[in-house]
């Protein structure tokens, strides 16, 4: 192997990519079609090609899922209806409890209800329309330095992976995370071309965006970024890292306005901040939502983890998280082949210059797998699988460029025994996780490592073949080591999926709630019974709500229980009250009227105290207080604390109201009317 390996004119570090004079016969639509002059023939329609296909991925039978979460449609449905419950991301449109994150994926979605109404696919097309995105700017990203190839690559591993096509049909935060990084990722590369610190601070005000989308969590993609930046950014050392600086500096301001405003702001005139027990953004971006994810520490939590070395209620701990029965079927397919060809690329890139664009493009990505797969293998405390989508486009890359730099030079001895070895440790990957579930497509689990065998021979045989044979081997092997996500994305795709925690592919292929269970399952998330469709109606309803009593799930709410809240509903600020936003949600949904959601998600905030909710029932303001539910978790769920610590108030609320009114039951469920006294 020699010691410098030849830059393709492409992919240069030092030249911009070549440029040809422009071609004034042709027409704009005939230019779409076939994109850049100097671009070989095959490009733009396949770049078209993957961008139709994952939009078909993302969209087709979307509404099957009704409101998804409908913790965050509820809140959508709030901020379509008052500017204030938009900008704090309120529960309901009255304002008296936030969701436990910052609210930017809500904007996206109260906006587009607010033009198209609220509804289903109002909600979860913007969601889908966010993928599609991601899987372009990935494709853009990674060709710029290694070639359309290796962005498509990049691009279709991303589409395909299962967590993906999940949390892209789905209305949580993740899929506007996933995107603000991704092109902060884009403008990182760019600040890298040319040093420029505008691009710089670009990728730092995406992450303070992505802050305010789901809070700590878009921070760790930061040290990725600064050290690819920091290592093959063309200034000086000094001027490296004041531009590092700068871009810390955007991070703070674009995401600190925020946090400011809703500080400042007093609390009379705000709601309360969901997942906090003293009414404060900050506390829940350094406790629940930020540290306490790492130590357990996370006071108010449901189930959580504890700080011991398993990770309690949240699965077991350890650097084979990502490759466990909960994790593995959801985002580690390519996460094998991703991690021997990052080791591989970076040696053959070694004895690069500093500045080497191919080397930057492998620490910048490397960083960002291998830093945020290590903080999810290790964190105490809550942690879904879904979690593991914010892997994918780093997997998409890393296989993309790797794959493509031994392809390169796969007449090197070093390069194509590594080449062949990823193949055949993927096609064996996935034969395992297929095995997983062993009812869904047997005898794809044999054509895969078959498939994977035969074009490891085909690489390592590939000094010897002529050029069209090597192609069709590249084929084979893409073909292999791609069949078992993109039968589970397919699989994903054909299902509903409805509450707290989704969980992708069929069953056995990992999940929810700590453990292994496909859709349907609990433990284990997925699509489980009780979400409510739009509208909220079910025959016979009542409250039937899923895992845990209802704290993951809606409530189904029947037409006579429905027409009862509807009732003289615009005399009340709340038309009812419930513990837990999540069965809170199911009840608005169904009214399009506000629901008071006691104790937040988990039922264990102090919002609202006991002396508060009794005055709001004095001054004429709640209708009815829904209870029942069964459990353990909150008053409405049999009493007593919810979770790690937290307040206790809903079962006061609880007690008080037990005792102050008279129940009534409609179609199962236990309600009191607040405006009546015994």
């Amino acid at each position: 192997m020699t010691s410098t390996l030849p830059v393709p004119p492409m992919v240069s570090p030092v030249e911009p990519p070549p440029t040809a004079p422009p071609d004034h016969t042709r027409s704009r639509w005939s230019g779409f079609l076939r994109g850049r002059v100097q671009d070989a023939p095959w490009v733009r329609p396949s770049l078209l090609a993957l961008l139709l296909l994952t939009g078909v991925l993302y969209v087709w039978g979307l509404g099957a899922s009704g409101w998804g979460n409908t913790f965050y449609s509820a809140a959508v449905q709030a901020g379509s209806e008052s500017w204030k419950a938009f900008f704090y991301g309120s529960s309901d449109a009255a304002n008296s409890i936030t969701v436990d994150k910052t609210p930017a994926s809500l904007w996206v979605m109260a906006l587009s209800a607010r033009v198209f109404g609220v509804n289903a696919w109002s909600i979860l097309v913007p969601q889908a329309l966010m993928g599609v995105a991601t899987a372009g700017l990935l494709f853009a990203t990674v060709r710029r330095w290694y070639g359309p190839a290796a962005g498509l690559i990049a691009g279709a591993v991303f589409a395909l992976t299962p967590v993906a096509v999940l949390m892209f049909r789905f209305n949580n935060p993740d899929a506007l995370l996933v995107l603000l990084l991704v092109t902060g990722a884009y403008a990182t590369v760019r600040a890298i071309e040319n040093g420029s610190t505008r691009w710089l601070l670009l990728a730092g005000t995406l992450v303070g965006l992505g802050f305010l989308t789901k809070m700590l969590q878009a921070l760790l993609v930061v040290p990725a970024y600064a050290l690819a930046y920091l290592f093959a950014g063309p200034p000086r050392l000094g001027r490296r890292i004041w531009q590092l600086l700068l871009a810390g500096l955007a991070v703070v301001v674009s995401a600190g306005w925020y946090i400011a405003i809703v500080e400042l702001v007093p609390a009379s005139r705000r709601p309360y901040i969901g997942g906090s027990q003293n009414n404060s953004l900050l506390e829940l971006t350094l406790g629940y939502n930020g540290l306490g994810r790492l130590s357990g520490d996370e006071t108010g939590s449901v189930g959580g983890g504890g700080g011991g070395n398993g990770g309690g209620g949240w699965g077991e701990t350890g650097l084979l998280r990502m490759f466990d029965g909960s994790q593995g079927g959801q985002v580690s397919w390519l996460l094998p082949a991703a991690l021997i060809v990052l080791v591989a690329g970076l040696v053959l890139t070694l004895r690069a210059a500093r500045t080497d664009r191919l080397r930057a493009g492998l620490i910048l990505w490397g960083t960002w797998l291998v830093g945020t797969g290590l903080v999810f293998s290790l964190m105490q405390g809550i942690f879904h699988a879904y979690y593991t989508v914010a892997l994918a486009p780093a997997i998409g890359a890393v296989a993309g460029m790797g794959s493509a730099l031994l392809w390169r030079h796969r007449r090197n001895v070093f390069a194509a025994l590594t080449l062949a070895a990823t193949i055949a440790v993927s096609a064996w990957w996935s034969y395992h996780l297929l095995a997983r579930s062993a009812g869904f497509l047997p005898w794809l689990r044999w054509v895969v490592p078959a498939g994977g065998v035969v074009a490891a021979l085909g690489v390592l045989a590939a000094l010897r073949l002529p050029a069209r044979v090597a192609v069709a081997t590249a084929g084979l092997a893409l073909a292999a080591v791609l069949a078992g996500p993109a039968a589970n994305a397919v699989q994903t795709a054909s299902e509903p999926h409805t509450g707290s925690i989704p969980s992708a592919g069929p069953a056995g292929q990992g999940g929810g709630f700590g453990g292994p269970g496909g859709p349907g399952a609990f433990p284990g998330g997925g699509a489980q019974p009780g979400g409510t469709a739009p509208g909220g109606t079910a025959p016979g309803g009542g409250m039937r709500g899923g895992g845990m009593g209802g704290l993951l799930n809606a409530a189904t709410v029947s037409d006579e229980m429905k027409s009862l809240l509807d009732a003289n509903a615009g005399s009340y600020t709340w038309v009812a009250a419930a513990v837990g936003s999540q069965n809170a949600s199911g009840y608005q949904l169904a009214t399009g009227d506000s629901v008071m959601a006691i104790g937040g998600f988990n039922g264990s905030d102090p919002s609202p105290t006991l002396e508060q909710f009794q005055r709001y029932v004095t001054d004429g303001k709640i209708h009815y207080f829904i209870g029942g539910g069964g459990g353990g978790f909150g008053a409405g769920f049999g009493g007593g604390r919810a979770g790690s610590g937290g307040s206790n108030y809903s079962s006061q609320i609880s007690e008080w109201v037990t005792a102050t009114f008279t129940a009534q039951t409609v179609d199962g469920v236990t309600i009191y009317d607040l405006t009546a006294t015994r």
